[in-house]
């Protein structure tokens, strides 16, 4: 097995030289895990391409040695969607990172797979374009992750969340094949393997360019801050905004439990005593916007605010998002480790939702806090507990479990853009049929034949493809 690595890692230092490849057992502790930190798995070995020839190369020199292979971004994923299951080669993309267009005429850009979210974003500045899409992990997750897992964000109320946004991809295929799906033009015929693509988890190709779609910025923006004394009242302030047919451009919440931490770490000047807040954006053309900012004050205050501030300036505007992107970090005040779940319910079932992971976690006797996309029913609760007790990692893992089968009895999703990754696998032959996962699974056959390319990751029956069918009893070829 030593013997097998060290001849792969040698040869593909000849594609990408000395400094692209890891192979010493310390380097390779840091891609064990991704966001997920509960399970973990280290590589074989980690190769770093800076083009889509050094990728073409990497995937054939695996298909040559018979080891499994996997796409890594920045490792920001909270399912387990880059864990190397079974070990294998690790592909990060990390170095692919420029920005190759910029095309406002046509409202483009191109863009490599580890470029960072937040860069297109400083990039665009100025230009009167933006691209859409902004998870909370904007300042760290790239945008070849956020096609992995069709990321959402706190914007994608309103304008969509990656595949919305996503023209076109090139892609190394599992064989070594360059390959382009879409375009810089709109709607390209036949079918949508572009759309296909977006959200594979990295199970049906090796993405290295995107075309995106740009954004006209908005002529203007109001920014609120809605103070509740509950979280019943917050939640049903969401409900009632959009059933008066407005619909932000962002409807963020956070609960009592993460507000004090970021408080704590940030200093932003919320109220302690609050048990939720919501940060509320709308956007466009000025006409009407003055307007639908006092109705949805208007409906804050008749569903129990006892409080509505308004950002009166860009930076007062700037914080208050900052406040809400920087809320992860903030966690780390409450609990040396923490497991956030992904779940989906109508928004109307937002209320029953928050008291039954309060509930759950009372009796799995785990704290739990809350941040998430409420409006469009994006749940986050964060579960805070200590991953060196094994005890309470079970007793995470369970609570988790129930919280995502209560999504599901509300009629959701286990996940609304972190992915199914390894966390999630069992769940997805609750939300899917038979004849429903055999034609995924032949769709990924047809992409990835021999079962090498991301094995062990969103479909259930994917488990043992690239390494037990090839080797028995081992942890990977290698």
């Amino acid at each position: 097995m030593f013997s097998a690595a060290t001849s792969l890692a040698d040869r593909l230092r000849k594609v990408v030289g000395v400094d692209g490849v890891l192979a010493a057992h310390g380097e390779l502790l840091v891609y064990e895990c991704d966001g997920f930190t509960i399970e973990k798995n280290s590589p074989d070995v980690v190769v770093f391409p800076r083009t889509a020839a050094d990728v073409q190369q990497i995937v054939r020199l695996a298909n040559e040695y018979r080891v499994p292979f996997l796409p890594r971004g920045a490792g920001t994923s909270l399912a387990g969607g880059c864990l190397p299951v079974g070990g294998g080669l690790m592909i990060v993309l990390t170095r692919m990172k420029q920005i190759l267009e910029i095309n406002l005429r046509d409202r483009y850009a191109v863009v490599q797979p580890g470029v960072v979210n937040v860069w297109l974003t400083q990039a665009l500045k100025g230009t009167g374009y933006h691209y859409a899409p902004d998870p909370s992990s904007q300042g760290a997750c790239t945008i070849g992750g956020n096609v992995a897992t069709n990321s959402g964000g706190p914007h994608t109320l309103k304008y969509g969340v990656t595949v919305n946004h996503v023209l076109g991809v090139e892609a190394v295929m599992a064989d070594g094949s360059l390959v382009e799906f879409g375009g810089p033009a709109e709607d390209y015929p036949g079918l949508d393997l572009t759309g296909a693509l977006v959200g594979s988890e990295g199970t049906l190709a090796v993405v290295t360019k995107i075309w995106v779609r740009l954004t006209r910025d908005p002529q203007g923006v109001r920014t609120m801050l809605g103070i509740f004394e509950s979280c019943d009242d917050a939640t049903n302030a969401i409900t009632a905004i959009i059933a008066s047919g407005i619909v932000p451009a962002a409807l963020e919440m956070m609960d009592q439990g993460i507000l004090q931490a970021v408080e704590a770490a940030f200093h932003f000047g919320f109220p302690l005593d609050a048990q939720a807040i919501l940060l509320i954006e709308v956007d466009g053309l000025e006409a009407g916007l003055d307007e639908q900012r006092e109705e949805i004050i208007a409906v804050c205050r008749q569903c129990g605010a006892r409080e509505v501030r308004q950002a009166n300036s860009p930076a007062e505007r700037q914080l208050l998002w900052k406040s809400r992107k920087q809320a992860f970090g903030a966690v780390g005040r409450l609990s040396p480790s923490y497991c956030t779940q992904d779940g989906v319910v109508p928004r109307t079932k937002l209320p029953h939702m928050l008291r039954r992971i309060q509930e759950i976690a009372a009796r799995h006797d785990l704290r739990a806090v809350n941040v998430f996309h409420a409006g469009d029913g994006n749940l986050h609760p964060i579960l805070l507990f200590d991953e060196r007790d094994a005890a309470q990692v079970r007793r995470v893992l369970a609570a988790s479990g129930e919280i995502l089968e209560e999504c599901l009895a509300c009629g959701g999703s286990v996940t609304g853009e972190h992915g199914i990754g390894v966390e999630k696998l069992s769940f997805m032959s609750k939300m899917f049929t038979a004849d429903d996962l055999e034609a995924m699974d032949r769709l990924r056959r047809a992409f990835n034949p021999r079962g090498n390319l991301s094995p062990g990751k969103m479909l259930p029956m994917a488990g043992a493809c690239g390494i037990e069918q090839h080797h028995p009893g081992r942890r990977a070829a290698l």
